[in-house]
């Protein structure tokens, strides 16, 4: 592949960045990597979770966002190992994602079943003592679609109780799942708890 790859880095937080490449590097596809063991036999993961400070790996498509800790908000040296290793991998012509991991996803309607026992078990008893909850709106193949409502939509530590709270207690119960949205809108929340963080 001797045409120049493209890849724009888009910093969500001082933990959290997405690189966009110009091209697929898990067509239609999305999955998540927290340990080396979860990536053997993947080679972007495998690579990326080797990083300094690189904790979790998430491919969706053409997007690889990385979670790191010790970045300080600084990603520039890290983000130059990240494009430079997804750039290497989609030269080599490497699959950057093994299809083994294809091979033992449950089916979308096992990990609705799980999710939605585990929120009504232990998510929505925990944030109702906000207002808030938590709604399954969809599972597309692997891919979690969410809403948050009551005192959680325009609330300023949604994305906190998200991303440390109810992500991470998904991927706990059903590892195989990839992306996790949220698709709330949160600029129409009337009542949150916090007040949203400028």
């Amino acid at each position: 592949m001797s045409e120049e790859i493209k890849i724009i880095a888009e910093p969500k937080d001082t933990e959290t960045c997405s690189f966009v490449v110009d091209r697929p590097v898990y067509e239609g596809g999305s999955a998540f990597f927290n340990s080396p063991e979860r990536a053997k036999g993947s080679p972007l993961a495998e690579r990326l979770l080797a990083l300094e400070g690189v904790e979790s790996v998430l491919v969706q498509d053409n997007r690889v966002t990385v979670n790191a800790k010790g970045t300080s908000g600084e990603w520039l040296p890290l983000a130059k190992q990240v494009g430079s290793t997804i750039r290497s991998i989609l030269q080599s012509g490497e699959q950057a994602i093994s299809n083994t991991l294809l091979d033992s996803m449950p089916p979308a309607e096992q990990i609705r079943k799980k999710i939605e026992e585990l929120f009504a078990r232990e998510i929505n008893p925990a944030i109702a003592a906000h207002g808030g909850f938590v709604e399954l709106l969809d599972v597309k193949g692997n891919e979690v679609y969410l809403r948050l409502g009551g005192g959680c939509q325009g609330c300023g530590m949604a994305d906190v109780t998200l991303k440390q709270g109810i992500e991470g207690s998904i991927r706990k119960v059903v590892p195989e799942v990839g992306a996790i949205m949220d698709t709330t809108d949160h600029g129409a929340g009337r009542n949150p708890y916090y007040a949203p963080s400028k």
